[in-house]
């Protein structure tokens, strides 16, 4: 059966920006570690906002200060599939993408049934809908070292989860980060 994985940056208290996500870009050997954890990932889910955000992978070549882990990101990114659940998108701008209206989590149960790969979830808001479900069999935060004070809480409230911890790792700059496995 294949896992279900949040993978996202966080502040240091917690939070991810919808605007501007400058503040989480990993550094050349961040980008590479993240490249080998998203290399198995066969879909990912994402809700407009993250969509939008990350549809810029399909043309790396607008990207200004491309490195070779960033273009080795993109054809990761590029060759997974998509479902982007949003009520007001009308279309994508991706190949291998699709549109569905509502996140269902017997649908996202049956995918992580039938698929032989791993799927990923991103976007805090879809997360917390796949978290309180009980669909999500890991969570992997890099911790950036920034306090932001506010913004979109990367973990839902209102939930209590036990986690183990099953991997951890140190960044030259300053960023960590955790991989937990949830369990009842």
């Amino acid at each position: 059966m294949a896992k279900l994985i949040y993978v996202t940056p966080t502040s240091l208290d917690g939070y991810i920006s919808d605007e501007n996500y400058d503040w989480a870009a990993p550094d050349e050997e961040g980008f590479a570690f993240i490249n080998d954890l998203q290399r198995p990932i066969g879909v990912y889910l994402y809700g407009r906002k993250m969509y939008q955000t990350m549809a810029v992978w399909q043309t790396p070549d607008v990207i200004p200060g491309r490195t070779p882990a960033m273009l080795d990101f993109a054809q990761i990114w590029q060759t997974a599939d998509k479902i982007v659940y949003s009520t007001s998108l009308e279309t994508t701008s991706t190949p291998k993408t699709r549109i569905e209206r509502e996140f269902d989590p017997r649908a996202v149960g049956d995918l992580k049934a039938q698929l032989p790969h791993d799927l990923s979830v991103g976007g805090p808001t879809l997360a917390a809908h796949a978290v309180r479900t009980g669909l999500v069999d890991e969570i992997h935060l890099f911790v950036v070292p920034i306090v932001m004070g506010g913004g979109k809480p990367v973990l839902p409230s209102n939930v209590c989860i036990k986690l183990a911890l099953l991997d951890e790792r140190r960044f030259a700059n300053g960023m960590v980060y955790l991989r937990y496995q949830t369990w009842a």
